[in-house]
């Protein structure tokens, strides 16, 4: 049995080396496929605005977890929540305008905030009061990050922990990565994520979330994603 599964470059959910598909959700995904009796995963990097035409255009069989909404929903089927992660910025070293909410950037008219196209940062820095104007859309991580290092943009929002392993990856003399202030920004329970497929590919769905109620929150699950920097905290909420 063959799966195709598509990813993006987000350490450290997924990213390549070694002309190899490495990553938190990648790992996650192998370890669940090859559970349910899957013998070969075709991995296939594409950009986050692909992920889910590629997926309804059938050129993959599902697509690294993402954050679940309303409107990603109408689209694809998702499976059981696999993690719940805040957002974060990516400023440089010293975040010179203070940035740590959307809220705060909001108010600061100057700010320029980088997101990537069609990721769920730019409605929630929308809903926070940040201008159109503010927002930077960018279709690559790396073009994201090499704007914050020219100084076009002020910050770049993405997952708290993605933005750590960014920071740690470059090196704090740098950038830094900030977790939002989750009172400025009246944040809940943290979003969640989850794996996504063809609504007519139930079987698949079906089989991998039998798996993922069996793997999810096992010792074997956390200690793979604690390699990855993800840990109870991202975990526990999505198991609720």
């Amino acid at each position: 049995m063959k799966v195709a599964i598509a990813y993006i470059e987000e350490p450290p959910f997924g990213w390549t080396e070694s002309n190899q598909a490495v990553g938190a959700d990648v790992e996650l995904a192998e370890v669940v496929l090859r559970s349910i009796g899957v013998t070969h995963i075709e991995h296939h990097l594409t950009t986050f605005s692909e992920l889910l035409p590629g997926l309804a255009a059938g050129r993959w069989d599902m697509n690294v977890p993402l954050f679940v909404t309303p409107e990603r929903a109408s689209q694809v089927a998702f499976s059981l929540p696999v993690w719940a992660i805040g957002d974060g910025f990516l400023v440089r070293s010293g975040n010179p305008k203070a940035l740590n909410s959307y809220a705060l950037l909001a108010e600061h008219h100057d700010a320029r905030l980088g997101i990537i196209a069609g990721q769920v940062q730019r409605e929630a820095a929308r809903a926070s009061g940040v201008s159109e104007d503010q927002i930077v859309i960018f279709e690559q991580q790396s073009e994201a990050i090499e704007a914050l290092r020219s100084g076009t943009i002020d910050a770049y929002a993405s997952t708290a922990v993605g933005n750590r392993v960014l920071a740690g990856r470059i090196g704090g003399a740098v950038f830094e990565a900030v977790e939002h202030d989750t009172e400025k920004d009246d944040t809940q329970r943290p979003p969640i994520g989850a794996f996504s497929f063809n609504k007519n590919n139930g079987r698949l769905l079906n089989a991998v979330n039998e798996q993922l109620r069996l793997y999810l929150g096992s010792p074997d699950h956390r200690t793979r994603m604690s390699k990855f920097g993800i840990t109870r905290k991202e975990i526990d909420p999505a198991l609720g």
